[in-house]
């Protein structure tokens, strides 16, 4: 039998569809040359945006009239929201929209039992992490993904010494927020604090050794190298092994090391230490910034201001020499004023970003924004200010490279 993976949306869902594929061939099966030829269907689905959730209605439908007829599994972002979904509503929504589909397969059923089947002989996409624990007012992927789950530190590092073996010369290590990876080998899952504004965190404490005895982190935990703790806006927030690991990976001797995507809240000194220090690890650093005006900022849940986000790109700057910085920008969220957005183009400016991925606001379910904010923002306005960050940002970048 032959199988097809169409895969939508971001870097750990292409991580994913190598994994479904080692899956699909250790059951025999080959893969199709086209979509056209498979008899087994595998979709992967994205959720950040609308359009890519209409894109995915579209292929099936249009699968469905096809003769004879493949089979048709749906995984990825827009089922792991539906099965999240506890009231069920989102699963029997989809079975109307795509009554083609045979199966609906959450992503985490995919273990790492077999080697991805990777399709660059070079680069690898190594996932340390899966999920997040920051629920941005805007952002689906605590939904889709559910809360952080850290890869095993020792079952990172022999994956990445097994790819040097078979003459890899690089890799990403991929998170949704590389930074926080670690916290719950740490701590224990069920003593993560999955939202991070409750008053009764963890992490509000400002004695360093004080909250290393109460996490039970005073000694070096057994088979884990020493955490870093996080500190912003005054406290400790997190213990992270990231910048650990991500020197340790350096070590092992690939011609280039990079990571994506990384918080700008926990970005910690360290970490820009490891960067400085190793010059196999990138020089190209996506840290995503998402408005450049303090009001947006706080309606999205995100937990620094425009003065720290420039801070941190001076204290990068100052260590790492001839890095670049690329970022994303959501336009025209919920009550966006043209002062608001204004102050992103001053940002912009200022920083000088190498690349942005450049958004407008799509309303996504479950999220906090769809519960308690209001698109109010028209889309011929969200479309006008893509374009001038598209025009002050990208387009000169594209005519420096012709």
């Amino acid at each position: 039998m032959k199988y097809f993976i169409q895969t939508f949306g971001c870097q750990a869902n292409k991580a994913d569809s190598e994994r479904v594929a080692a899956a699909l061939e250790n059951r025999g099966m080959k893969q199709a040359q086209t979509i056209e030829e498979a008899e087994h269907i595998v979709i992967n689905t994205c959720m950040i945006r609308k359009s890519a959730e209409n894109r995915v209605y579209g292929l099936v439908n249009n699968l469905r009239k096809r003769n004879p007829k493949p089979k048709i599994v749906v995984t990825g972002c827009m089922i792991g929201m539906a099965v999240r979904d506890k009231s069920g509503k989102m699963i029997e929504t989809l079975r109307k929209r795509m009554p083609a589909a045979d199966e609906f397969l959450p992503i985490e059923e995919v273990g790492f039992d077999f080697a991805p089947l990777r399709t660059d002989e070079q680069h690898a996409w190594i996932p340390i992490s899966n999920g997040c624990n920051n629920y941005c007012t805007f952002c689906v992927v605590p939904y889709t993904r559910g809360r952080e789950v850290s890869r095993p530190f020792d079952e990172v590092i022999a994956e990445c010494h097994h790819l040097k073996l078979h003459h890899y010369t690089g890799v990403t290590l991929i998170g949704q927020n590389v930074n926080s990876y670690g916290s719950d080998l740490l701590m224990g899952s069920d003593n993560i604090q999955t939202h991070r504004d409750l008053e009764s965190s963890f992490f509000n404490r400002t004695n360093k050794k004080k909250l290393s005895r109460e996490l039970g982190l005073s000694q070096q935990p057994a088979g884990l190298p020493r955490p870093v703790f996080v500190k912003h806006l005054g406290r400790f927030r997190i213990p992270t092994l990231f910048p650990a690991l991500l020197e340790r990976v350096a070590r092992i001797g690939f011609e280039k090391v990079d990571f994506i995507s990384s918080n700008p809240w926990d970005f910690s000194d360290e970490l820009i230490e490891t960067i400085a220090q190793n010059p196999n690890i990138t020089r190209h650093i996506h840290l995503p910034i998402q408005s450049g005006d303090n009001n947006v900022l706080k309606r999205m849940n995100r937990w620094y201001t425009r003065e720290e986000y420039m801070n941190l790109v001076d204290r990068i700057r100052s260590r790492v020499k001839n890095v670049s910085l690329s970022t994303d920008i959501i336009v025209g969220f919920c009550g966006e004023t043209d002062e608001e957005f204004e102050n992103t183009v001053d940002l912009v400016k200022r920083v000088g970003f190498s690349k942005a991925y450049v958004s407008r606001y799509s309303d996504r379910p479950l999220t906090q924004a769809h519960q308690k904010l209001v698109d109010n923002v028209p889309h011929p306005i969200k479309k006008k200010r893509w374009q001038i960050l598209e025009d002050l940002i990208n387009k000169p970048n594209l005519l420096k490279s012709s």
